[in-house]
């Protein structure tokens, strides 16, 4: 790619998301956005540059865009395919559009059904050379976007569109055309995980498989891999249709230690943000862990009942910040108050605690006693390689199962250790007695646990 226009990718890795600020020195435009566009008003600012135009590669499932306040804001065009029914004025885009952005950008839309049915992508030409495109949900490193967010009845008809949108990018495109894909860094809405970081059409040719296999094999294995999503994907495409405003970061309320007590007991949730070792260690009764070092937003969506009121409990303000910022990106606005500090502030009585352990303490407790292994890894995850005799109930189903975990001393897992200290403060909050194993699951065989399943 011989050009010098500037790409600037800008990560949410928590959600697994990119979006992209394009500029010349002068004009530029931006695709994706996320909720939070300060970060994008930041970077206008950082590189002296007027954006005209806000491009939407589809409504999205995953995160709640800002393309709509940050045109406002901006006075920019925000484009948004014709065919989506929205509840806001927009530039509608078309097939085969083209949109010229300053004196050398030329953005042609293409129609890359598959993902959803509406999906665009964008290919950026400099002058005559196309050089770039950006795809959304469509061609992915390595992958493509998973096509049944939209429901089982339209899972076939779209994971069809998606070989068929793959093969016209890589068909009209040139080899060397940089590749920047919106999902797929972690990202629920990637049927596939990849751990590359940048790509172009010619080496996705080489090695992505709706690329490289025959269109049935591609469609067989997408669909024997996809597993569940995030519940509050269900919110976020009536949100973006309905056009997001811009969200308020401003502290919540103050809460004190008998308010934070009266909001538990009224059911509400009470999230402590530290890591799960220190929440182990001493938390407030009935307080929740999800840390902001791990899938904070992602597990906390989609965990929650939807319009329950969330008070965030966090060592200092930057970290109640970051979590309130983590939360607008999902459609969760204002927090219904805030505290910082420690558990001693957060408390009226005496702290609760939980043990932690390894797999290896594990292997070691069953010789001398029988204990209740509770997996809240998916289904998939479980199927595919488990300790022999552990019971499986995902973390996204264990708040309305908990009667379910069998009787006695339970030592919870999953993969890493995070979903582990989720479950960890639910099971403590009813009452259970448990021991939260903080390890990967890959030293589980290596310690003598004896592992069942065709991975095993």
């Amino acid at each position: 790619m011989s050009t010098d226009l500037t790409i600037v990718p800008i990560e949410t890795p928590t959600l697994g998301d990119r979006s992209y600020l394009v500029h010349d020195g002068e004009a530029a435009f931006v695709v994706d956005p996320q909720r939070d566009i300060d970060r994008v008003l930041d970077l206008l600012d950082e590189h002296g540059v007027r954006l005209t135009h806000v491009f939407e590669t589809h409504i999205h499932n995953d995160y709640v865009t800002g393309g709509l306040a940050l045109a406002q804001r901006t006075g920019a065009h925000y484009l948004v395919n014709g065919e989506d029914d929205v509840s806001f004025v927009r530039t509608p885009v078309a097939d085969g559009q083209v949109v010229e952005v300053g004196g050398r950008m030329r953005i042609t839309a293409l129609a890359t059904p598959g993902h959803t049915f509406t999906h665009l992508s964008y290919a950026l030409a400099d002058g005559a050379e196309q050089i770039a495109v950006f795809t959304g949900g469509s061609l992915l490193y390595g992958a493509t976007g998973r096509p049944d967010l939209l429901g089982p009845e339209h899972t076939h008809d779209l994971v069809h569109h998606q070989h068929a949108s793959a093969h016209r990018l890589a068909e009209l495109l040139p080899d060397e055309a940089e590749v920047f894909p919106t999902h797929g860094f972690g990202s629920f809405c990637s049927a596939t995980q990849s751990d590359a970081t940048s790509s172009t059409i010619g080496q996705e040719k080489r090695s992505n498989p709706v690329l490289t296999q025959d269109e049935q094999t591609y469609v067989d294995e997408l669909l024997a891999g996809l597993g569940p999503w995030p519940a509050y994907y269900a919110h976020m495409a009536p949100a973006n249709a309905e056009g997001p405003s811009e969200p308020d970061l401003s502290p919540p309320a103050v809460a004190d230690a008998d308010e934070l007590r009266g909001r538990i007991e009224a059911g509400e949730w009470v999230v402590d943000l530290r890591n799960r070792t220190a929440f182990a260690a001493g938390h407030a009764p009935g307080t929740l862990n999800f840390g902001l070092d791990g899938g904070f937003a992602t597990y906390l969506g989609w965990l929650i009942t939807w319009g329950t009121p969330i008070t965030l409990l966090g060592e200092t303000a930057e970290d109640v910040a970051q979590a309130q910022r983590e939360l607008v990106r999902i459609g969760i606005d204002r927090p219904a108050a805030h505290a910082t500090g420690g558990p001693e502030e957060w408390s009226v009585g005496e702290l609760s605690s939980f043990e932690t352990a390894t797999f290896a303490d594990l292997a070691q407790v069953r010789h001398h006693r029988e204990v209740v292994v509770l997996d809240v890894r998916r289904a998939d995850e479980h199927d595919a390689a488990r300790i022999d005799g552990a019971v499986n109930i995902p973390l996204h189903e264990l708040q309305h199962s908990i009667a379910d975990v069998p009787a006695g001393e339970v030592w919870v897992h999953c993969a890493g250790g995070y979903r582990a200290s989720v479950a960890a403060s639910m099971l403590d909050a009813a009452g259970r007695s448990l021991v939260a194993i903080d390890d990967s699951f890959d030293n589980a065989e290596k310690v003598g646990l004896h592992l069942v399943g065709p991975e095993a």
